[in-house]
């Protein structure tokens, strides 16, 4: 990095201020404490120009003075310098709530649809309709049964599993592999205004499983193997959520986060922005099966990512990345880098 780039990027972390600590408002037992890069576990071993790359993709949206000075030095990184970017213009920050860390994980699913529907494919990938945008639309049965979509356009696609449409609507976007080799990739378009009921606790309650069995496989092979209480059980979340296509996405890359950019497997993740920044490096020790310590960069949130210690790993698209991310539900600890003067502006014990 030139004296240039170093000088100016030390006069707005200087300038820049106290960070927001809105959280800590609503939350007396949050704590944050400036940790030392030798305290994260693995992290000489990680690749930080991995991780560099995926900042890249995300920084030049923050908003903050001393964010976009970061974002303008780590652009004029060597890639055999990354390691040495982030000690040099970070602290690792341990945020906590009081709540144990929880790790889950996520994926893009693909489906197999058409644009034509037939005997096939005949389940409607959905538009939102003009009249849902205020909320407090039809529920899930109702805009399956009442025949209400129908005839309208409002069409994306029709695909041949309602199950795999479920699970698509929970994930919040996913591509659709049509006959001719082409894909549809969609994104999240809006709900209609019913809360989520989750289908896993639904089956727990009825005894059907433990808690401990329920997986999202172990749901899509029960709603198979029982069609008519699976049906019911899937009504059971009145929630819907509904699509709009996104074609400016490369289908080489990943889907959309919520900073409105691609996702990287295995270096994205979702966090809750109270207390993580939306494209903060992120360094996470997951312990429990196939152990992980990583550096991620935070670009997606989740409407079930709430807390200081909770985070969504990305692992990718497609069957492999969906079975992978549905057996993780792991302890650990994840570690926030902050620029240098905002972590000690929000520690309460620096080291």
């Amino acid at each position: 990095m030139t004296g240039r780039w170093l000088a100016a990027l030390c006069a707005v972390l200087v300038m820049s201020g106290p960070p927001d600590t809105s959280a800590s408002e609503d939350s007396p037992e949050i704590t944050r404490r400036i940790l030392d890069f030798a305290q994260l576990d693995g992290w000489a071993n990680d690749d930080h120009t991995s991780a560099l790359a995926v900042f890249l993709n995300t920084c030049q949206d923050m908003k903050d003075p001393d964010w976009r000075a970061i974002c303008a030095a780590a652009g004029h990184q060597k890639p055999e310098s990354a390691r040495a970017f982030f000690e040099l213009f970070f602290r690792p920050v341990l945020i906590e709530d009081g709540s144990p860390m929880l790790f889950t994980g996520y994926f893009e699913p693909e489906l197999d649809g058409s644009r034509i529907p037939d005997s096939r494919y005949r389940y409607p990938v959905y538009r939102m309709p003009p009249e849902a945008r205020g909320g407090n639309f039809l529920s899930r049965r109702e805009i399956e049964t009442s025949g209400m979509m129908t005839g309208r356009g409002l069409e994306i696609a029709w695909v041949d599993d309602p199950v795999e449409l479920f699970f698509l609507q929970i994930q919040g976007s996913g591509r659709i592999r049509l006959p001719d080799g082409s894909a549809v990739r969609v994104g999240y378009g809006g709900k209609n205004g019913h809360p989520y009921r989750s289908i896993g606790q639904e089956l727990v309650r009825r005894g059907v499983y433990e808690p401990h069995q329920v997986s999202a496989q172990v749901i899509r092979n029960w709603v198979r193997r029982n069609p008519f209480d699976g049906q019911e059980l899937l009504y059971h979340n009145p929630s819907y959520v509904f699509f709009r296509q996104v074609d400016h996405v490369p289908a080489d890359k990943g889907p959309l986060g919520a900073m409105n950019r691609s996702i990287t497997p295995m270096r994205s993740i979702a966090v809750d922005p109270r207390y993580t920044p939306l494209g903060a490096p992120v360094w996470i020790e997951k312990e429990g099966h196939g152990p992980l310590h990583r550096l991620m960069i935070a670009q997606d949130t989740g409407s079930a990512i709430k807390g200081a210690q909770r985070a969504d790993i990305f692992y990718g698209t497609g069957d492999a990345a969906g079975r992978a991310a549905g057996r993780m539900k792991d302890p650990g600890r994840m570690v926030v880098l902050m620029p240098i003067q905002r972590a000690y502006a929000m520690a309460e014990d620096p080291v």
